[in-house]
Order: structure tokens, then sequence, then C-alpha cells
């Protein structure tokens, strides 16, 4: 496969103004994409965005490159990634394109792609489209150019597509909810989505202003969302990232469940309701306390690389359906082609619900073992990772952790940084171990300056 010179694992992104998340290459990628995807189907593309104030300069630029290669283009404004890649199979269109960096500042941006069938674009595509970028930008006839309007109505065709994944017969009436949106693009959704089906909602970080999106809230900052539960005693709280792909919940007593207590909760839920359909994907970061608790229900687990895209393959590749990341993606393929936030929240609290359960009841069978990430930087162009000392040092801690434990050292996709690390039942031997590799991996990565 031949390397991709702009689009990573989740799109084109970077800092905004600055190749390639600037006005002149949003239009040419606009332009580009329109060729392709113009030669069959609706030549139709759907555009959403989260809440970042340069996204009304991309989305602007996207529109036009469209339009010139013949491509009708139909807005949604602010929306969550997962809303787009659900609104791009229901419009039957060529594409959705979703104009966000995820959890990422305010000034930093992104572009990214799902196909008419709300799955990310083969790479083959991406490829095409790239290729493409290289050609003279060219407009087509002025009978042949698409048009553009805006849907009003997407922000509630998607709350109630949210809503009716709610099993039939259950309500949230009774709960307090606490709700962080990270001042994105679930702000506008989620709390009608929780109020509909009867909670009691108390908002955070729900008024975008531009500037503010992932500032210090949001499923990576949750310190203020387990302030809020425990000050309006909630029974659970729940937050998003600023494109609504992600999400982390904290139980009544303010203990943070992250992506792989979620994924627990929602297969042991789908198990017990005979609808698991398979076992579970999980990542090479995946926590093993994860594994051996999944296993002890009697659910296979399966890893793959980091990367919900790279989750995705592995299920499609299974036949299963469930499947997530520590971070907060999680996949339940059943209700949804992509990771969503709001989805997977109401999943743990359907379950809250249907047992009669807190969410710390629901997560008692997942004891997480102690893991120590240590990250060590080396000479770009180098592997310190392949050394003989380094592979020694790994083999001789493997070794004394046996089946208890286990190491992983991974290169960075996005930095010069080797990361080391260890998890087993006992902390001390964690950090213990997880300082020996490191150590020797520094001395490696010196050695090779």
């Amino acid at each position: 496969m031949k390397e991709r010179k702009y689009f990573g694992t989740d799109g084109v992104r970077g800092l905004v103004g600055t190749a390639p998340i600037n006005p002149e290459f949003a239009m040419k990628l606009g332009w580009a994409a329109g060729r392709v995807l113009s030669q069959s189907g609706t030549k139709k593309v759907i555009i959403g965005k989260d809440t970042r104030i340069s996204g009304y300069m991309l989305e602007t630029a996207l529109e036009a490159g469209l339009i010139a290669a013949g491509i009708d283009v139909v807005l949604l404004g602010p929306m969550p990634t997962p809303a787009v890649a659900y609104l791009a199979q229901t419009f039957r269109a060529e594409a959705g394109i979703v104009i966000s960096a995820s959890h990422n500042p305010y000034y930093d941006n992104g572009i990214k792609f799902f196909n008419g069938q709300g799955l990310k674009l083969d790479d083959a595509v991406e490829l095409e489209i790239e290729a493409m970028l290289d050609e003279q930008m060219t407009c087509v006839a002025s009978d042949k150019l698409g048009k553009a309007s805006r849907l009003v109505s997407a922000d509630g065709r998607y709350i109630e597509f949210c809503k009716s994944q709610f099993p039939q017969g259950l309500s949230l009436e009774g709960l307090k909810i606490v709700l962080d949106c990270a001042n994105g693009a679930t702000y506008h959704i989620a709390p009608s989505v929780m109020r509909e089906l009867g909670a009691e909602v108390i908002t955070h970080a729900c008024e975008p202003n531009g500037v503010n999106i992932n500032h210090e809230c949001g499923a990576t900052h949750v310190d203020t969302l387990k302030r809020k539960v425990l000050e309006h005693k909630a029974d659970v709280g729940i937050a998003y990232d600023g494109d609504g792909d992600r999400v982390m919940m904290v139980d009544h007593n303010g203990r943070v469940f992250d992506g792989d207590d979620l994924v627990y909760i929602i297969a042991c839920q789908a198990a017990d309701d005979h609808m698991l359909g398979g076992g579970v994907v999980g990542t090479v970061m995946s926590n093993m306390g994860l594994e051996n608790a999944l296993k002890a229900k009697g659910i296979d687990f399966a890893r793959s690389k980091v990367g919900d895209r790279y989750v995705m393959e592995v299920l499609q590749q299974k036949g299963w359906k469930i499947g997530g990341e520590s971070s907060g993606h999680v996949l339940n393929l059943d209700l949804i082609s992509t990771g969503d936030g709001i989805i997977s929240s109401l999943q743990v609290l359907a379950a809250m619900v249907a047992q009669n359960r807190t969410l710390q009841d629901l997560g008692a069978g997942f004891t997480k073992y102690p893991m120590k990430m240590i990250n060590v930087r080396y000479t770009p162009g180098t592997d310190p990772t392949k050394a003989s000392e380094v592979l020694d040092a790994v083999a001789e801690v493997e070794k004394t952790l046996g089946d208890k434990g286990r190491v992983l050292l991974r290169k960075s996709g996005t930095e010069p940084v080797v990361r080391v690390m260890v998890e087993a039942e006992q902390e001390k031997i964690v950090l213990d171990s997880a300082k020996r590799i490191a150590a020797v991996v520094e001395s490696m990565s010196k050695q090779t300056d």
C-alpha cells in the first residue's frame, strides 16, 4: 500500500492556518474528493462540523471545491461525528465530511470522511483523492455545478435516532445526570436526548463560543465533572469529547469509568440479553483486567492496534459487534457504524435501569491491573525497540510476570517516542519493571544519537 501524504488514521489534521488546514487546501481537497466521488451515485455530500471557530472557514472552502466538481452539498452545522456518519447513510449520500479535531484544542482542526455506509473511507479511495490533489483544479460547466442547501432538521433527526436506540419500555425517569459536552458538537443534542428520555439533567460546558471546545472540560478533563456529580448528588456523570465520538462516565462516588469499564458493562449486558453475537475487541492498550474479567464471563477477547479504525477492522474480520478503546471510543455495530459517545452512554444507562443497579455496581466485576507507561524519546530514523539489549530486558520481565502481567513497547505514530508499558497484579512490580525496561530503551536511544 502506497504511503499516504495527507490522510492519517483519522483524516487530515493540523494547526489552523498552516498547511494542510487552510482555506486553499480545504477547497482543493473538496474538489479532489468531489472528482473521485462524482463517478457514480447521487453526487451528494453532507458536511458537519464541531464548534471550533475555524469550522466556518473550512466549511465554506470545502463547499466551494465540492460544488466546482459538480457535487451537491448539504450543510448540517454543528453535529457530532457519529451523527454525520448516520445522516450520510439516511441521505444516501456519496460521503459525509466532518470538520473536527476531536479532543484537540480549538486552534487545531481536521477534515475526515465517511462513505455512504457511514464507515471511514477505504485506503484505496483516500489514495485516489490524494492523487487527484496533484492535478490542476478545474470547474465543471455552469449547468453542471453542484448546489448547496442547509438541513435545518439535522439535530432533531439525530436526537430521535439516539432515543430509538434506548430500549422500549425503559425510562431514565428518576435518574439525575450531569452532562459535560466539552463545549463541543453534542451541546445541543445530548441534553435533549437525556431529558426526553426522562432524566433530570444538569449541564456543564454546553456553551460553545468557538474557542472553548475541550478547554478543561469533556472526556479528557473530568475533574470538574467529578466535582459536580458529588456537589449535586447525581446518580451519574457523562463527559463527551469535542466531536462526540468519545465518552467517559463518573459514578455517584466520583469514580471515573473509562472506555475499558464501559465496554465491559455493555458487553456483559449484551451477553445477558443473548445479543452479544461473538466476542469483544480492545486494543493493545486495553487493560489486562478487562481481558480477564470478560473471559471469566465466558466472553472471548481480541486486541487490535491503537485506533478505533483498527478496532473496527478486527470486529469486521471476526464478525463481532462490540469493541473499544480505554480512551472512550466504544463501538457497537448493531446500533451505529462508528464510535458514538451518546449511544454508548445510553447503553450503559440502559443497563443501570434494566438491572436497577448503580454504575459502581455494574463495574464491580472488573478490577483494573496496575499499569505504568513511560515515554522515552529516541532519534528519528532509528528503532531502539529492535535492539537486542531491549528485547532481552523485555523477555526477562515477561518471564518474571508469566501470565500475571504483560509488557508492551510501542513507537508513537505522532512523535519520536517509545511508549514502554507494563501492567501486572502488583503495583511495585509494575513500576520497577517499567523503569528497568525504559532505562535500557533510553540507553539504546543515546547510543544511536
